[in-house]
């Protein structure tokens, strides 16, 4: 098995190999509100949960050469922004919506995707997702040289479709997330596996 030394590698090498190792995984499709209420969408799989009470989402943005990302300029002027969870069937829209698109550009506009008021926040949510969590900006951490930016999101409000929540949870089969790969590539959710709980095993046996 080849041994890479990570102190070796440039930051594109780093990148590529870390997007095909951490998979799959989901897609935050963030709407946010720039000058003059213009409304940019951007997806981002750099993305996940990081605390249950208060509920906190954090999204990893790169930056560019010349400075900071239309999503991270937004959130940092305005201090709000929308998640709007990727199903298979937006795959269209959200990939297009990955251009490098310059800052006069409304993505929402521009590809005709339809949006819908949040009820908190004033960027608006995006009418196709399922699943919209309305945020407010908690922190932003720079990490490594880049000073790339992890965006720490307060969810004050959840939008759930009807026939995806039971019980209080998601149902997973019906919700049929999209996933991020390394590349190109997208992957659908395919089998769901069940497992029985586990639950607390106890000392051993000839534990004193």
């Amino acid at each position: 098995m080849p041994r890479i030394e990570a102190a070796d590698l440039t930051a594109s090498q780093a990148y590529a190999l870390l997007v095909g190792t951490v998979v799959p995984r989901p897609i935050a499709w963030v709407t946010s509100m720039g000058s003059g209420e213009r409304i940019n969408a951007a997806p981002f799989s750099c993305y996940t949960f990081v605390c249950n009470q208060p509920p906190m989402v954090a999204i990893n943005c790169g930056r560019r050469r010349d400075g900071f990302k239309d999503t991270a300029r937004n959130i940092r002027a305005s201090r709000e922004f929308v998640v709007n969870v990727v199903t298979e069937d937006l795959i269209g829209p959200m990939h297009q919506s990955s251009a490098d698109y310059p800052e006069d550009i409304s993505e929402p506009d521009l590809l005709a995707i339809e949006l819908a008021p949040s009820h908190v926040v004033r960027p608006p949510r995006i009418a196709a997702s399922p699943i919209a969590l309305e945020c407010r900006l908690q922190q932003i951490m720079e990490l490594g040289v880049q000073r790339s930016e992890l965006i720490i999101g307060e969810v004050v409000v959840f939008h759930i479709s009807d026939d995806l929540l039971v019980g209080g949870r998601i149902d997973t089969r019906r919700f049929r997330p999209l996933a991020r790969l390394g590349g190109p590539y997208y992957a659908r959710l395919g089998e769901i596996i069940t497992m029985p709980r586990v639950g607390n095993p106890g000392p051993p046996a000839n534990a004193e």
